[in-house]
Protein backbone atom coordinates (compact mmCIF):
# COMPACT_ATOMS: atom_id res chain seq x y z
CA UNK A 1 0.00 0.00 0.00
CA UNK A 2 1.28 3.65 -0.85
CA UNK A 3 1.85 5.49 2.31
CA UNK A 4 -0.12 8.51 3.12
CA UNK A 5 -2.88 8.25 1.07
CA UNK A 6 -5.34 6.48 3.44
CA UNK A 7 -7.16 7.99 6.12
CA UNK A 8 -6.31 7.53 9.93
CA UNK A 9 -9.02 8.29 11.83
CA UNK A 10 -11.16 5.50 11.06
CA UNK A 11 -13.75 4.72 14.17
CA UNK A 12 -16.32 2.73 15.22
CA UNK A 13 -19.60 4.23 13.72
CA UNK A 14 -22.97 3.45 13.52
CA UNK A 15 -25.39 3.03 10.31
CA UNK A 16 -29.08 3.36 10.26
CA UNK A 17 -31.14 2.01 7.45
CA UNK A 18 -34.30 4.22 8.28
CA UNK A 19 -36.01 2.75 5.64
CA UNK A 20 -35.57 -0.71 6.57
CA UNK A 21 -35.36 0.83 10.67
CA UNK A 22 -32.24 -1.49 11.07
CA UNK A 23 -29.02 -0.66 12.06
CA UNK A 24 -24.99 -2.22 12.07
CA UNK A 25 -22.09 -0.96 13.74
CA UNK A 26 -18.77 -1.24 11.82
CA UNK A 27 -15.83 0.88 11.06
CA UNK A 28 -15.62 3.88 8.93
CA UNK A 29 -13.81 7.64 8.95
CA UNK A 30 -17.12 9.28 7.34
CA UNK A 31 -17.80 12.82 9.04
CA UNK A 32 -21.07 13.09 10.88
CA UNK A 33 -22.78 15.17 13.47
CA UNK A 34 -24.88 12.99 14.92
CA UNK A 35 -24.61 10.22 17.63
CA UNK A 36 -26.59 7.15 18.99
CA UNK A 37 -26.31 5.22 22.11
CA UNK A 38 -25.83 1.35 20.36
CA UNK A 39 -26.72 -1.95 22.35
CA UNK A 40 -23.08 -1.74 24.74
CA UNK A 41 -24.79 1.46 26.15
CA UNK A 42 -21.71 3.54 24.26
CA UNK A 43 -22.51 6.29 22.22
CA UNK A 44 -20.94 6.30 18.39
CA UNK A 45 -21.05 8.88 15.65
CA UNK A 46 -24.31 7.84 13.25
CA UNK A 47 -24.70 7.68 9.77
CA UNK A 48 -28.60 7.87 8.12
CA UNK A 49 -29.14 5.81 5.06
CA UNK A 50 -31.91 5.87 2.92
CA UNK A 51 -31.16 1.74 1.24
CA UNK A 52 -28.48 -0.56 2.38
CA UNK A 53 -28.17 -3.77 1.72
CA UNK A 54 -31.16 -4.64 4.40
CA UNK A 55 -33.76 -2.84 2.58
CA UNK A 56 -32.56 -2.65 -1.07
CA UNK A 57 -35.12 -4.75 -3.17
CA UNK A 58 -31.55 -6.92 -4.61
CA UNK A 59 -30.66 -8.41 -1.61
CA UNK A 60 -33.80 -8.72 0.08
CA UNK A 61 -36.09 -10.33 -2.83
CA UNK A 62 -38.43 -7.81 -1.90
CA UNK A 63 -40.04 -5.01 -4.56
CA UNK A 64 -40.36 -1.77 -2.68
CA UNK A 65 -42.10 1.42 -4.21
CA UNK A 66 -40.61 4.00 -2.63
CA UNK A 67 -41.46 7.39 -4.24
CA UNK A 68 -40.15 10.00 -1.28
CA UNK A 69 -40.23 13.29 -3.73
CA UNK A 70 -43.30 12.87 -6.32
CA UNK A 71 -40.94 12.08 -8.83
CA UNK A 72 -43.13 9.82 -10.87
CA UNK A 73 -46.07 12.81 -10.75
CA UNK A 74 -43.37 15.48 -11.48
CA UNK A 75 -42.15 13.67 -14.69
CA UNK A 76 -45.56 13.16 -15.74
CA UNK A 77 -46.50 16.56 -15.33
CA UNK A 78 -43.42 17.62 -17.50
CA UNK A 79 -44.08 14.68 -20.13
CA UNK A 80 -47.55 15.57 -21.05
CA UNK A 81 -46.29 19.15 -22.10
CA UNK A 82 -44.06 16.88 -24.67
CA UNK A 83 -44.78 16.69 -28.64
CA UNK A 84 -44.19 13.21 -27.49
CA UNK A 85 -47.04 13.00 -25.20
CA UNK A 86 -49.72 11.77 -27.65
Amino acid sequence: MKKGIHPENYRLVVFKDFSADESFLTRSCAATKDTITWEDGKEYPLIKLEISNRSHPFFTGKMKFVDTAGRIDKFNKKFAQSKFAK
